[in-house]
């Protein structure tokens, strides 16, 4: 298919759908024109992908989804990954996040809307994932474009070449990416692939902003549920954006690595 539904995209941000992301992943979404969700790459085990953290009065609990092994881990795409429901885990999160947050602010205000999150009966981990960024994302108003790249015909190549198609696909010319990625995206040259097919590479500049919490001194990094909680809906995208800095552009970014003399 051809994507011509919408006008010329200037930046966008690829991403694997992760499960219950930091609120770092909903200031990528909220700064870019297109966001793609990155599902036909493979499914890595022990990853974002399949679990995420929320605070207790001990300190983080990993949250994990748990996946049938039908194939070997390095043949299993993230699109494919099937849910294993032999377990009651979705009964074991929201036991864990009552337990945990029944004292936060704003708990009715959100409790249910995080069990109809948690209880979807999506069979593959990308549908589970995507639904629930989707429907945090547009209960904070974050308002993006956004694709699957299961959906896009033809894309070819690994890494930085396969981001660099997916943004000719869109007509993107800025790609705004987590800093992560840039151990292979910078391996070769300024920007990678990317550049070499004109699309302008910056890095996402996040400082992890404070807010209230329960359970002692504050503790970053926390999956996106812990701020819903404790700040309520009207304030999240508010404190979720005081995080955001300038970002890198990739030659930059390689000085401060000491990646070019």
């Amino acid at each position: 298919m051809q994507f011509k539904s919408v006008k010329r995209i200037s930046k966008c941000a690829i991403m694997q759908p992760t499960y219950n992301p930091w609120i770092g992943y909903f200031d990528l979404m909220d700064d870019v024109d297109f966001f793609v969700y990155l599902d036909d790459v493979q499914l890595v085990k022990r990853s974002w992908q399949v679990r995420n953290r929320i605070k207790t009065d001990k300190g983080e609990l990993f949250l994990t989804v748990p996946i049938k092994k039908i194939k070997s881990r390095k043949e299993t795409l993230i699109k494919d990954a099937v849910i294993d429901d032999s377990v009651d885990w979705r009964k074991k999160h929201l036991k864990a996040i009552e337990l945990n947050y029944k004292k936060a602010s704003y708990f009715e205000e959100v409790f249910y809307f995080v069990k109809e999150l948690i209880e979807s009966p999506f069979k593959y981990l990308a549908d589970y994932n995507i639904n629930f960024i989707e429907k945090v994302r547009k209960k904070l108003g974050i308002d993006v474009y956004t694709l699957r790249s299961s959906q896009i015909d033809g894309i070819t190549g690994r890494k930085d070449e396969r981001l660099a198609n997916i943004c000719r696909y869109i007509n993107c010319n800025v790609y705004l990416s987590p800093q992560g990625s840039a151990a292979y995206i910078e391996k070769e040259n300024p920007g990678g692939a990317l550049e070499k097919n004109n699309i302008r590479v910056y890095y996402h500049n996040y400082e992890h902003p404070t807010y209230n919490q329960l359970h002692g001194n504050f503790l970053p990094f926390m999956g996106i549920i812990d701020l819903l909680f404790n700040e309520g809906f009207k304030n999240a995208l508010k404190i979720i954006r005081q995080g955001r800095k300038e970002p890198i552009y990739c030659l930059a970014y390689r000085k401060t690595l000491r990646l070019d003399k």
